[in-house]
């Protein structure tokens, strides 16, 4: 079978609503374009020319390949929803294929999308969002060259990737859900990215990773007690309103590009994995950053971390396990 890998790219990332309420950067289509370039010359480079992808209205696959020659594109999906479902059913239709690995351009919120079509999806993340967590900055031609050596097998899989932990989300009367990096309960009015989040009307969180150089709740964890991928443990934060007799502290935050609040802390703890963490709406779900699914009063909301997510690819444990293929003795 030939050696083949998968790239999933959302072109509404990195420019959403928070480019005009905070001071976020903006992702370009023309950015996009490079990107899927480069990765496509570093796979090159490894020795694939066999690859499948999403088509999207802005077809930046097409525009960043038209130029290159003997390589294979295959489209997986044909009708477009135009909005994260398209990223959910172009990686439920890639793990069907002989794929090895996925590159996948977005923020938190697109490899959320993509995990819930693939949720063991071997994947590199690409970041080209907002307030990302999940996906890290890396040049493109490396990841696709470290994409390339997974597919050729002259690097095992296992060897260089890591089981991700994930947030489930089960509640009466709805679908269960997942969320990588946090979920948290806000009682705001809106669901969608309409607005910044607003510290008072937080209510409780659980992260998988609390990171104080990341931005946003994966900040606020960080500066409470920092957490990486690798621990087999979550983190439990109950927020309250600065003025409220019960915070014990008050974290100052880096909450959006460009923002710092005050964020009022009740408690906060370590969770082990698969242990259950209960509350009662009425209060809006957030998952990832986004706020999306509304939980009327009474209802009680399940919370678990488990280490079942997708294979994230280390790329740097590629490039130094796979160097060799590189090298030429004189």
């Amino acid at each position: 079978m030939e050696a083949s890998i998968g790239i999933i790219v959302n072109p509404r990332s990195g420019g959403d609503i928070r480019r005009a309420v905070a001071a976020a950067g903006r992702s370009t289509l023309e950015e996009k374009v490079s990107i899927v370039r480069r990765i496509i010359l570093g796979a090159r480079a490894s020795g694939v020319d066999n690859f499948y992808v999403n088509y999207e209205p802005m077809q930046i696959v097409r525009r960043a390949t038209e130029t290159i020659r003997d390589i294979t594109i295959s489209y997986v999906n044909e009708k477009l929803y135009f909005n994260e479902e398209d990223s959910t059913r172009a990686a439920r239709t890639m793990s069907l294929q002989e794929i090895s690995a996925v590159a996948v351009l977005g923020g938190d919120g697109t490899n959320r999308a993509v995990v819930k079509g693939w949720p063991d999806i071997p994947l590199l993340p690409v970041s080209t969002g907002t307030n990302n967590a999940f996906p890290k900055f890396i040049e493109p031609t490396v990841a696709g060259t470290a994409l390339g050596l997974i597919a050729l097998k002259v690097v095992q899989l296992d060897q260089v990737s890591q089981r991700a932990k994930i947030i489930h989300i089960t509640a009466d009367g709805i679908e269960p859900e997942i969320a990588l990096i946090d979920a948290v309960a806000v009682a705001d009015p809106y669901v969608g990215s309409l607005e910044l989040f607003k510290p008072e009307t937080m209510r409780i969180g659980l992260l998988t990773r609390a990171d104080p150089t990341a931005i946003g709740f994966c900040s606020i964890g960080g500066l409470l007690q920092p957490l990486t991928p690798e621990e087999d443990k979550g983190l439990f934060v109950e927020f309250g309103p600065v003025s409220d007799i019960r915070t014990s502290k008050v974290v100052h935050a880096p909450t959006a590009p460009g923002h710092h609040e005050p964020v009022g802390i009740i408690q906060h703890r370590e969770i082990t994995l698969g242990e259950i963490i209960t509350s009662s709406g009425e209060f809006i779900l957030a998952f990832d950053g986004e706020r999306k699914i509304r939980i009327p009063q009474g209802v009680e909301v399940e919370f678990q971390i488990r280490r079942d997510g997708p294979q994230v690819i280390d790329p740097y444990a590629v490039m130094e396990a796979g160097r060799e293929k590189f090298l030429t003795e004189l």
